[in-house]
């Protein structure tokens, strides 16, 4: 996805988080000009301090990101980080919500404990998940 996609990609989304706006029919897909159908919109908030907001994306480039892109109806993501809560917002858009809901729970745990590894390794913690979730939930279009 080129730089101008993605900047597209997180603008769109903000706009919809701020505009209160739960909807998410149509987003930029992975190739320029491409339009995905989005059925689905999964939508996490991890605690993520200021200082680790580093190790936290090292963390996700070395264990999500690569792991999502093999998945059948996974559309994309956007990162966000809201400063003053201390979050970090990822919104993962799917192709259909079946999809999203047929991955093994073995698999989503071992990627997490990946993710965990990493982000333990980048921050010096020597235990449990430095990026807690806070929330999970999933975005529909009408």
């Amino acid at each position: 996805m080129t730089t101008l996609a993605r900047l597209l990609a997180v603008v769109l989304s903000l706009v919809m988080l701020l505009a209160g706006h739960p909807d998410a029919a149509l987003a930029a897909g992975e190739r320029p000009g491409e339009a995905v159908e989005v059925a689905v919109v999964e939508h996490l908030r991890l605690k993520v301090p200021a200082e680790a907001r580093k190790a936290w994306l090292e963390a996700e480039r070395g264990s999500w990101e690569p792991w999502l892109r093999q998945q059948p109806g996974f559309v994309g993501r956007d990162l966000l980080w809201d400063a003053e809560r201390q979050e970090g917002t990822l919104l993962i858009r799917w192709a259909s919500r079946e999809q999203w809901k047929a991955i093994p729970t073995a698999e989503v745990e071992a990627v997490q404990e990946r993710f965990e590894q990493l982000a333990r390794a980048a921050t010096g913690q020597g235990s449990g998940n430095p990026f807690p979730l806070v929330f999970e939930g999933e975005l529909l279009p009408p």
